[in-house]
């Protein structure tokens, strides 16, 4: 998670993530750690403890890992995980992964999705968007890399703002491969 606004898109996303039974290495940038106390009411020394008591979730599935650390397995091409979701993502973050500047965890992990060519996906968050902004996203989607801007459907009868994170939620669960009924599909039941 970084540091754009939108820390409801990586909590939630983190909640499906542990009722699927994964495991999830969760990096945060300083950032992100302020988003979630402003955001989501969530202590900005998080641990492990906050989340349990916060998102209601197995802390034992989860690992967090210092956004300065580089002696992790995410920092290594030798050990990468099956893939990697920034959400919500920052535009410098995204700048900094379609340039190859692997300053920090969250960067040099994406680093490793791309150069091992495994799922990457970036939820940008950030409006209105510039043409720098674009070209960064247009350079990594040409390198594989999913650009999933949280822009919610409203062809299922959203009814509250969770109906509408739920939405974006399903879609990066849907590109990760991992099922679940956060919202009715196009057409279903008709």
């Amino acid at each position: 998670m970084t540091g754009a606004s939108g820390a409801v898109y990586g909590t939630r996303l983190l909640e499906e993530l542990n009722r699927a039974g994964c495991h999830v290495d969760l990096i945060l940038s300083e950032a992100a750690k302020i988003v979630l106390r402003e955001e989501e009411g969530i202590s900005p020394s998080f641990d492990v403890n906050d989340l349990k008591r916060h998102l209601s979730i197995d802390a034992s599935s989860i690992s967090i890992y210092s956004n300065k650390d580089f002696e992790v397995p995410p920092a290594s091409g030798s050990s990468p995980p099956r893939g990697m979701v920034i959400a919500p993502c920052s535009m410098a973050t995204l700048a900094a992964l379609a340039y190859g500047f692997a300053d920090n965890l969250i960067r040099r992990s994406g680093d490793v999705m791309i150069k091992q060519k495994l799922p990457l996906i970036l939820l940008p968050r950030e409006t209105p968007l510039s043409a720098i902004h674009l070209e960064n996203m247009l350079k990594l989607s040409r390198l594989g890399v999913t650009i999933l801007p949280p822009m919610p459907g409203f062809y299922h009868g959203p009814e509250t703002i969770s109906d509408l994170v739920d939405f974006v939620v399903g879609r990066v669960l849907d590109m990760i491969g991992i099922e679940h009924f956060l919202y009715r599909r196009w057409k279903d039941g008709e």
